[in-house]
């Protein structure tokens, strides 16, 4: 008696215990049904990891170097594999010759871009880097257009960049040789040559304004390739909820945005239509004209949003990319004598041009080292599949996500000899003379390539040799105590801190 006492239930309990067992039965059958679908789709892709139900192959991630993980993974399982962020399959494109069957043999079909939630989250599509579509061929069509208009790619914009050049030598010289952090001064000259196509003017370097959107966007380049970046853009849902440094980067992007915006606002009481001075200007001119045909791709908030997407992609990449630079030239100190020479050889005290860079081979080759050594961008920004494409036999569904591990090419043995090594003989051949890198693709590759890649690199030689015409850089530490390693290592690679002294050479 007391056995069936204990063991009796009422009917709602009967239920309740029936209603519990039927749904936990349908949740596992549906699991088991999705994770089967699961594998026999994956069949048809390029070979990877085994995925487990719900993780997917997360578990085979460094959250902390993904690249470097990605690396690993394609030697066991090739240079086309497959990867599940949960239950999506993403395709990892390794090396020159995979990079060319997808990006460059098939560049219509990956002009999608997948969604990136650190920056998606903030401008949802509607900017130049992350939208799709029509609305992506138009804005990049106008973009382009504009900012050619006001000497972006031409040799007519080299004077401005000559001119910026300057004022950061005589900021430079200020210091009078003594130990500094030279992030700062970097970042302002580099981000004004962008101001002046993008504003129109440039900006005083201690303008607190300017200061404080520079400390946003550098701010969000480090967070960006932290490993809170990294798992932000694999567990969105998830992070969104959760305190961290990763939710400043919204917060940061909001911040740019506001400026940009006070700045468009403020632009629309004085527009002289016939005449636009910048690209902003330019750009509420279009929308004026496109309003009745194009408005929801032409409107403020692309304005806004393309704008923030430039202004960030155009300061924080050459910023890094030169203080990479300054880091080399005094590790390796055999090779600096060498630059310095060859600069005071070919250009003497006169401002260089960037036409200069063909009587420069060593020059060039150094830059090229350092943007191969760097290897600022380990992996490009996700790009998706617009329509079904047929990749070395698998057929692959459109809206599948491809990414191209650009670090895959700065390793690649078949290029470069000593991969893991610096070394100027990866460019320059033993008769000085400058080898062909046709197939090394440090601004990604096919019609989603780095937007801004003309501008970037005349920025990089001028102000390289600029600097370099005018001071001997030294380190305050001997050169095998310097740290070349980066301390980011998630959508870019950020240079360690570190200090230089300036010392004039005229």
């Amino acid at each position: 008696m007391l056995c069936y006492l204990l063991d009796f239930k009422t009917p709602v309990e009967m239920d309740l215990h029936s209603l519990v067992t039927v749904l936990l039965v349908i949740l596992i059958t549906s699991l088991i049904a999705k994770y089967a679908k699961l594998l026999i789709d994956r069949s048809k892709l390029p070979p990877g990891p085994t995925p487990l139900p719900i993780i997917g192959t997360i578990h085979k991630m460094n959250f902390n170097d993904i690249a470097s993980s990605f690396l690993q993974l394609s030697k066991k399982y090739g240079d086309l594999f497959t990867v599940y962020e949960w239950d999506q399959p993403v395709i990892v494109v390794c090396g020159p010759k995979a990079i060319k069957d997808t990006l460059i043999d098939n560049p219509e079909e990956f002009t999608g871009r997948a969604y990136y939630p650190t920056v998606f989250d903030v401008t949802k599509g509607d900017d130049i880097a992350f939208s799709n579509g029509e609305k992506w061929k138009e804005l990049r069509r106008f973009g382009m257009q504009t900012l050619s208009n006001f000497g972006f790619g031409k040799s007519s914009f080299e004077e401005k960049i000559r001119e910026e050049g300057s004022y950061l030598i005589d900021v430079l010289r200020k210091t009078n040789g003594s130990p500094i952090d030279p992030n700062h001064r970097i970042e302002r000259a580099v981000s004004n040559v962008f101001c002046i196509l993008m504003f129109g003017s440039r900006f005083d370097y201690n303008d607190e304004q300017f200061q404080k959107i520079l400390k946003c966007v550098g701010e969000n380049f480090k967070l960006m390739s932290s490993c809170w970046g990294m798992l932000y853009n694999v567990c969105p849902s998830v992070m969104r909820h959760l305190p961290g440094p990763h939710r400043r980067i919204k917060e940061n992007f909001g911040t740019l945005a506001e400026y940009l915006k006070s700045r468009m606002e403020s632009k629309m009481k004085t527009l002289d239509s016939n005449n636009p001075g910048d690209f902003i200007e330019s750009f509420l001119i279009k929308i004026e004209k496109e309003k009745k045909t194009n408005a929801a791709i032409f409107n403020t908030n692309t304005l806004v949003m393309t704008s923030a997407s430039l202004f960030f992609g155009g300061s924080e990449a050459v910023t890094q990319m030169l203080r990479f630079m300054l880091l080399y030239l005094m590790k390796y100190p055999r090779v600096a004598e060498k630059v310095y020479k060859e600069i005071d050889d070919v250009l003497g005290q006169r401002p260089p041009t960037y036409e200069d860079r063909h009587n420069m081979p060593y020059t060039v080759a150094f830059l090229n080292e350092v943007q191969r050594y760097a290897d600022l961008i380990p992996m490009a920004i996700p790009h998706k599949l617009i329509m079904d494409t047929q990749i070395r036999g698998y057929k692959i569904k459109k809206g599948t996500t491809f990414i191209p591990l650009l670090k895959s090419v700065n390793s690649d043995k078949t290029l470069f000899d000593n991969p893991e090594n610096f070394d100027l003989n990866h460019f320059i051949d033993e008769n000085g003379k400058l080898k062909k890198t046709d197939t090394w693709t440090p601004f990604s590759a096919g019609k989603r390539m780095c937007f801004g890649k003309s501008l970037a690199v005349v920025e990089i030689f001028i102000f390289t040799t600029m600097m370099l015409q005018s001071f001997k850089i030294k380190s305050p530490v001997p050169p095998e105590k310097i740290s070349v390693t980066p301390v980011g290592v998630g959508f870019g690679h950020v240079p360690p801190n570190f200090e230089a002294c300036f010392l004039p050479r005229y």
